[in-house]
């Protein structure tokens, strides 16, 4: 029997046994991360014990080379004592002394007996330094400037930046017996105060004082500083304080807050000033204002940085009033002043300081000593140029652009109405231009210039009269009516070197001229001219009030070295023709001047001799010369004489004057005598075209 195949049953016996699963390990990731935490656990848990068990007082060397190296002088702690273990971790030095730096000498800029610091650590992580205590007992502070503006409190090692002072906000400020010791060469001040921060609260302790005394340019000095508690002081709200300066005679008076204290960058502050001239100003300021009288002035003050900006300033100086805005930018080489300034009613008086001169003396007149001792002096001496001192030096350390407005003028020599100026000074070249004073009728108008550049100031000098009145400058009444009518157009160019208005106007040269093109004058006078004792005299006694015109005066002067020589004086009129000649001596301000007449009809009884002007300018003596005595001349030889050479004088001061209608009359008159006359020739006249 055949057997079948029978189908294959697998069993387990015949499966392969089952493989058993790998044992688990941890990821490779968290085991570096492990191993991390614990190398940074075990790092800290070294640095904890290092710090419990680390002498900081042996740190007191490096630390201080460390802090000598940023602020290049020595640097010395006796004691270090440091509390780490806080939020708001503290420090405690016994005995910090900073040295002086090496240019300075032996000694200290800061000598600290105790010095307590705690700061808040979360900020500091920040960035942000925040200062919670800061207490300094028996702190010795010595700052000293010298002639060349080297600072003891400047740390930078000569790569100054030139920054204001921002301390970091500091909540709980205190100072003990604390002493400021201040020498400034530059400025001249010398200064030694006590110094208090307490935590003492009352009446008589606003928290913060600053008072001492010493002395700024030889005057006595006092100074006094107060402010509000030094403790929970908050960052985000103004600090206020008040100060009172007093130098001398002069007085400034601040109530100001610091609005994000202790950034001094900013601060706001209420001003007022007073004092006998605002020049002395500039050993406070470092601001060279000009002389002036007695002032009182008022404003708020504002610094942004190293810009300060003066707002609001209102005042007298002298008998005028002030008001306007300043601001001086202090971060350029040379600071630079901008103003706007305003005056409603100026006492002329009050400019002659800006000159160092004095106004002259009057009843109620405000004036400091020092101006009426220059007065004194002037007058004894018959001057009027004042001889004080430019200071050369303060003109080439600024920049300048000054606006000023005189809405209206008293007290002037001559009828002044109102008067405008805009003075620029840049890098010792000061120039007025334009300047304009307003007349009733007409203007006086031109530039000044002071160069202080060079080791002599010079001045250039370039003022006209136009339009203006003869009657306005010679006052003279007959009769209640001006004796003298008629124009009056002028020109002074005139350039001298000198470190005062003196001294300069003592070497000038240049020309000076007056024009009257056409007017009147009272015939008696015109008579007088050449002095007719009979005739006008007579009419003089008689009050006549008849009037003879003026066909054209001049008066031509040619300055060299300071003296002024004559060399036209022409007066025409009706019945004569007048000329002078003579000088103004600027150097010893005197007039030695002669005009003599010539008339122009006959008469058989008149005295010929010349109307002498002599003396000192400001007191100057009209007389006649008898002793010069002299026949009647032909009128054709003078007017020959005197008139030719004006065609070339009067366009010195308008080329249209040698065709106007009086003068050019007597140029043509004396061309018909025969007399050589210079022409001046028109201008082409622009042709128009039609369209």
């Amino acid at each position: 029997m055949t057997l079948a195949a029978q189908p294959h049953i697998a069993t387990p016996i015949d499966e392969p046994p089952s493989a058993a699963p790998p044992p688990r390990r941890p990821h490779r990731g968290l085991r570096i991360a492990a191993w991390i935490l614990s190398g940074v656990l075990i790092l800290i848990a070294l640095l904890v014990l290092a710090l419990a068990l680390m002498d900081w007082n042996a740190l007191r060397g490096p630390i201080g080379r460390f802090a000598s190296a940023r602020m290049h002088r020595e640097v010395v702690l006796d004691h270090l004592s440091v509390h780490p273990w806080s939020l708001e971790p503290s420090a405690e030095i016994g005995g910090l002394r900073i040295a002086n730096p090496a240019w300075a000498g032996a000694g200290h800029t800061a000598d600290i007996g105790q010095l307590l610091v705690q700061i808040k650590l979360l900020p500091l992580l920040r960035g942000e330094l925040v200062l919670l205590r800061l207490e300094a007992t028996k702190p010795d502070i010595y700052l000293r400037r010298d002639a060349q503006g080297r600072e003891t409190w400047d740390f930078s090692g000569g790569a100054r930046k030139d920054k204001p002072l921002k301390m970091p906000p500091v909540r709980r400020f205190v100072i003990r017996d604390g002493h400021l010791a201040l020498l400034d060469d530059e400025r001249k001040l010398k200064v030694d105060a006590t110094l208090e921060a307490s935590e003492r609260l009352g009446v008589a302790n606003r928290g913060f004082q600053l008072r001492g005394d010493g002395s700024l340019n030889n005057q006595p000095f006092r100074l006094e500083a107060v402010g509000g508690p030094l403790l929970n002081v908050d960052p985000n709200k103004p600090y206020a304080f008040d100060a009172d300066i007093q130098s001398g005679a002069t007085r400034v008076t601040v109530r100001g807050v610091v609005p994000k204290p202790f950034d001094l960058g900013e601060l706001s502050l209420a001003v007022t000033a007073r004092g006998p001239d605002l020049e002395e100003l500039y050993d406070l300021t470092g601001v060279p204002f000009p002389n002036t009288p007695p002032y009182s002035l008022k404003g708020r003050l504002v610094r942004e940085g190293k810009v300060y900006k003066l707002s609001g300033l209102s005042g007298r100086v002298g008998d005028s009033d002030l008001a306007g805005t300043l601001s001086v930018d202090a971060s350029r080489k040379r600071p630079f002043l901008t103003a706007d300034l305003r005056t409603e009613r100026l006492d002329f008086g009050d400019l002659m300081a800006v000159f160092g001169g004095a106004p002259k003396i009057r009843p109620g007149k405000t004036v400091s000593p020092a101006q009426q001792a220059t007065a004194a002096t002037l007058q004894a001496e018959h001057r009027l140029l004042p001889d004080a001192t430019l200071k050369v030096d303060r003109i080439r350390a600024l920049d300048a652009d000054v606006r000023y407005r005189a809405a209206g003028i008293t007290h002037a020599p001559v009828d002044l109405r109102s008067g405008s100026l805009r003075v620029k000074l840049d890098n010792g070249l000061l120039t007025a231009d334009p300047l304009s004073f307003d007349l009733p009728q007409g203007r006086i108008a031109g530039r000044i210039a002071l160069d202080a550049r060079g080791a002599t100031p010079v001045t250039d000098a370039d003022l006209r009269l136009s339009n203006a009145r003869l009657e306005q400058f010679i006052p003279i009444k007959s009769g209640g009516a001006p004796a003298l009518t008629g124009g009056l157009v002028g020109r002074i160019k005139l350039h001298g070197a000198g470190e005062s208005v003196h001294r300069a106007a003592a070497n000038a040269d240049g020309r000076v001229v007056m024009i009257v093109p056409g007017g009147e004058i009272r015939e008696a006078f015109a008579e007088l001219i050449g002095v007719d004792v009979t005739k006008g005299l007579g009419l003089l006694l008689a009050k006549n009030q008849d009037r003879t015109p003026i066909r054209c005066a001049v008066a031509s002067f040619t300055a060299r070295d300071g003296v002024l020589t004559a060399d036209r004086l022409v007066f025409d009129t009706g019945p004569v023709l007048g000329e002078g000649r003579g000088t103004v001596d600027l150097r010893n301000e005197r007039l030695d001047l002669s005009f003599q007449g010539h008339p122009k009809q006959f008469r058989l009884v008149r005295l010929l001799a010349p109307i002498e002007i002599t003396g000192p300018i400001v007191t100057p003596k009209l007389g006649v010369d008898k002793g010069k005595a002299v026949a009647q001349g032909g009128f054709a030889a003078v007017l020959a004489t005197v008139a030719s050479p004006l065609a070339a004088v009067l366009p010195f001061v308008d080329a249209g004057l040698a065709k106007d209608a009086q003068c050019g009359a007597l140029i043509a008159e004396a061309s018909a005598q025969g007399a050589p006359v210079r022409s001046v020739k028109k201008a082409p006249a622009s042709r128009k075209t039609g369209g």
